[in-house]
């Protein structure tokens, strides 16, 4: 009679790590961890207590980069960015208000570029389909940069759903971080400024700020009409491109 073959050691182990790693584990973890963080918000109001200081007894350069790490972790867990800049402009004014919200800004990002990246892009890239999506998916990945600098300069797409669609494509990290840089600095900088002149609202720099947010966000309702259409005609020719191929087959 022939001996029951053992199986090899660790072999559960390793079945178990699989599962946990697989495509759908890690999406189920994003899933958790954006529910989480959105529940803990909606909660605790995070933005309530930068905006009255937090953390206590700090001041210069610590306290402008203690609210940078808090403020990139908000930005990430869904704290509207507008309330943490006009935040940072009443608590330090323009010019370290604009640096501590413009690192956080960039931190934020990079945080929900990294979870995005490796717990849900393997899971989400086989639902990149249609035209619209795929439309999308192409622009990113193929003009990563510019993509991401004309979403940053004109504010009409959310900032949390414009981390992970990045994510999601096949964007690069460092074109990524640095658009979100130099694209988030003109709006950035405007909430900044109107938050530190808000007890003058008379003042230029308050009507000169306000205005640039108002343009900002006009110029941002035509880009996002007019990009639609270029999507749709990129949509339109991505559909039409693969018919001669078939049409060669059935030669």
């Amino acid at each position: 009679m022939l001996a029951p073959v053992p199986r090899p050691p660790g072999s559960l182990a390793v079945r178990c790590s699989r599962a946990l790693l697989s495509p759908r584990a890690r999406l189920s973890l994003l899933a958790l961890l954006l529910l989480t963080a959105a529940t803990l918000v909606v909660l605790y109001e995070p933005q309530r207590m930068l905006a009255s200081g937090w953390p206590p007894h700090t001041s210069g350069a610590g306290a402008v980069l203690l609210f940078g790490l808090a403020y990139g972790v908000c930005a990430a867990a869904f704290v509207p960015r507008p309330v943490l800049n006009l935040a940072a402009g009443a608590l330090f004014g323009s010019a370290a208000g604009v640096t501590g919200a413009l690192a956080g800004t960039v931190l934020g990002a990079g945080i929900a570029f990294t979870l995005g990246r490796f717990l849900g892009q393997d899971a989400l890239r086989p639902f990149v389909r249609g035209r619209w999506l795929t439309a999308a998916d192409g622009q990113l990945s193929r003009h990563g940069f510019r993509s991401m600098l004309a979403i940053r300069l004109f504010p009409g797409v959310p900032f949390a759903a414009a981390n992970y669609c990045a994510a999601v494509s096949r964007m690069r990290y460092v074109p990524f971080l640095v658009a979100t840089a130099i694209g988030s600095l003109p709006n950035t900088a405007a909430y900044v400024v109107a938050g530190a002149q808000a007890g003058s609202p008379g003042s230029p720099a308050f009507l000169f700020s306000a205005g640039f947010i108002v343009l900002s966000g006009l110029g941002a309702a035509v880009v996002a009409w007019r990009k639609r259409h270029g999507l749709r005609a990129a949509a339109g020719a991505a559909a039409v491109e693969p018919q001669p191929a078939r049409e060669s087959v059935l030669r």
